[in-house]
This record gives structure tokens, sequence and C-alpha cells, in this order.
């Protein structure tokens, strides 16, 4: 069938919304009409050639929710109608990783850029010339209807509005689990969450849940600030300084409990201003990206060492999609996760490449892009 979606010719590049041949499903595959897909900055980093894929045309987007339309014969029980959230992350169930309770970490997740299907290098997207088209984590949600493998698609209740459910994809876990698993965050700590987008959101919120008694956001723009104490900071600040000044106060001079690191482009003076924030025994999370060329952090190791920090490197927040994407909406539902909040824009998928010059002015907490 024909489907639109946007694309990325080359790196680095600008996004560009072409028409596209999609193949049928395949065994343990689905197609899905996406209702909407959340604007990542990771989609931002292909563009920009900090995340190199392995296919060019390559079809963004990773963080998505839609109706299932077609459903090849699979194992997980998806059916045509169903509506689903697309994990960016994906699980096979069976490998070392996702049998220990680490889903994240599939050995499936390996070939999320190469664009092609892990099984056999074959494609499911073509421009309308014939030319292969990759797809962003085998998903790729900035397209009007796809095909995805089963592996990656989370079945979820009709009545959640799937253009909040579609941050579940990524965002939510991503952020939610920095704090809740990778920082375990413990009632009473207090916890610094450094960059206040759609990650660093879902972190400040995940604090909240886990009972920190202050949370203290940090970012440069004012507008971000302000919708970080409306998603449970009780502190928000412009630089790190700032923040560990504050930490300091509440814990004799010791320093934060833990930093969540969730800026849009990882630096190496970020790490160094965050293993400096903790305590002794403090955790530092890495959670922002970083570009692939860039090697070392700012730390100081001797201190590193004999106060006994730890520095934690954390993907999609250490979650298990087939587990917590359901949990997780399920507290959506009950008022006590606010995805509403995030949404700050909306937008058609030709309005894609705008999403993301808004994202660059700092004008979105989450861009969402709305296909109906």
């Amino acid at each position: 069938m024909l489907t639109r979606g946007a694309i990325l010719r080359q790196a680095p590049g600008e996004f560009e919304v072409a028409d596209l041949e999609l193949d049928d499903p395949r065994r343990d595959e689905v197609q899905v009409t996406l209702v909407a897909s959340g604007m990542c900055h990771s989609d931002d980093h292909i563009a920009t050639g900090d995340l190199p894929v392995g296919t060019y045309p390559f079809a963004t987007g990773h963080e998505g929710a839609g109706i299932v339309t077609k459903a090849f014969a699979n194992d997980r029980g998806i059916n045509e109608g169903d509506h689903v959230v697309f994990s960016s992350m994906p699980s096979c169930g069976h490998c070392r990783y996702c049998a220990s309770g680490m889903q994240t970490l599939c050995n499936l997740s390996a070939g999320m850029l190469a664009g092609v299907r892990s099984s056999d290098g074959s494609y499911r997207l073509h421009l309308t010339d014939g030319t292969p088209v990759g797809q962003m984590c085998g998903i790729s949600t900035f397209t009007a209807t796809t095909t995805a493998p089963v592996t990656s698609v989370i079945k979820i209740d009709k009545d959640i509005p799937l253009d909040k459910a579609c941050l579940a994809g990524c965002a939510v876990g991503t952020g939610w689990g920095s704090a809740v698993n990778s920082a375990n965050v413990q009632p009473g700590d207090i916890v610094v969450v450094m960059g206040i987008g759609g990650i660093g959101a879902n972190a400040l919120q995940g604090a909240v849940h886990a009972g920190a008694s202050q949370i203290i956001a940090v970012d440069p723009l004012a507008f971000k600030r302000e919708k970080a104490m409306v998603l449970g900071a009780t502190h928000a600040v412009a630089s790190m300084e700032e923040a560990s000044e504050i930490a300091r106060q509440f814990t004799n001079g010791q320093g934060a409990d833990s930093v969540v690191i969730t800026v849009g482009v990882l630096k190496p003076e970020h790490v160094g201003q965050g293993v400096a924030a903790i305590r002794k025994a403090g955790t530092c999370v890495l959670t922002a990206v970083a570009p692939t060329v860039d090697v070392g952090a700012q730390i100081p190791l001797f201190d590193f060492v004999l106060s006994g920090k730890r520095l934690v490197g954390s993907l999609f927040g250490e979650t298990n999609p087939t587990r917590d994407i359901p949990r997780q909406l399920r507290l959506y539902q009950e008022g006590k996760l606010n995805l509403d909040a995030m949404v700050t824009n909306t937008y058609t998928l030709d309005q894609v490449a705008q999403g993301y010059r808004d994202m660059h002015a700092g004008r979105n907490i989450r861009g969402v892009i709305r296909f109906d």
C-alpha cells in the first residue's frame, strides 16, 4: 500500500515527508495505522549525525501509538483492531537479558539503527521508485501507516487516548525509570534532574513517586523551569551551581543523593557537574545521548574513588516494556502520572521539521505529531 512518512536522506539532513510503499506484514509482524507520535530528541540526533544509521533514506520516529489494521500470525496475541503503543526497544522474551528482566538490553536492540529486519536484512518500506528505506527501531512512527515486528508492540486498553499513550513508547519509561530504577530514588532523597525536556519531565515524576523529599530541576530556559514545577519539582533553577547549593543546604553540605542527566546533547562537562553534585556513595545517572564520537568525561578520579560515588548509564530507564508500559498508562488513567502537561504543541506530519525547530528553540517539553 501507499503511505507517507518523514525521512532523512542523509546526515546532517532535514526531515522531509515523502510518499512510501509499505509491504504487508509477515509472520510475527503487524501493520499499524498511527494516531500519534511523540517527537523525541533521539530522532534529531539522527538528523544531526550524532547517531549514525545503517540505511539512507531512513524513516524516523520511535514513540508512537495507533490501531492494528493487519496482523499476521504471531505469538503475542496482537490482532486487528487492537490499540497499541510501540516500544522503542524490542524484547524477544527469551534471550539472556529478557530472561533476566532486562528487556531494554534485548539482543534485538543491536539492530535498532540498522534500518533492516534483524532476521533477514529485508525492508518493509521503499520509495515509490523502489529504493529501500530503513526504519528507526524497526517501527518508524513518523509514518502514517507502518509495518513492525510484534516484539516492539504493546497492546493497551482502548479507552486510553492514543495521543497521550504514545509518550509511553520512550519518554515516560526512559525518564521515569532513570529515577526509579537507575538512580534507585528512596523516600526522603534529594534528587537533581538536569535538563527538562520529555525525558527530564518524567524523571521528575518518577522521583516524586519514589518519595523524594526535594526535587531540583535544572534548565536554562524559564519556560521549562515553570513546567518543572507543575510536574513535581520543588525547586527549579538555571544552573547546576545553584542546584548543588540547594542540595547541600538539605544534606549538611554533603550533596544530592542522585543526579539524573537528561539534557538534549550530553557533553563531558555535564558528567563532571553531575558527579560533583552528589554525596558520598551517591549516584549520577547518564540518560542523555552523546555524539558517538565523544569520548571521556571530566571526573576527578581521586574523589570519585574515595567517595564511593557511582556513575550509571541508563537505557530506556532500565524498564521492561511489556510489563511497565501498561503499568505506567494505568497510573495515567488514575491521575497519578501527568502526561497532559507534557504535550506542549501538536503538529501534522507535514510540520515535522517545524516541530524540531520548536524543540531547538526551547518551545516544547514534548511535541506530538497527530495523524488525524
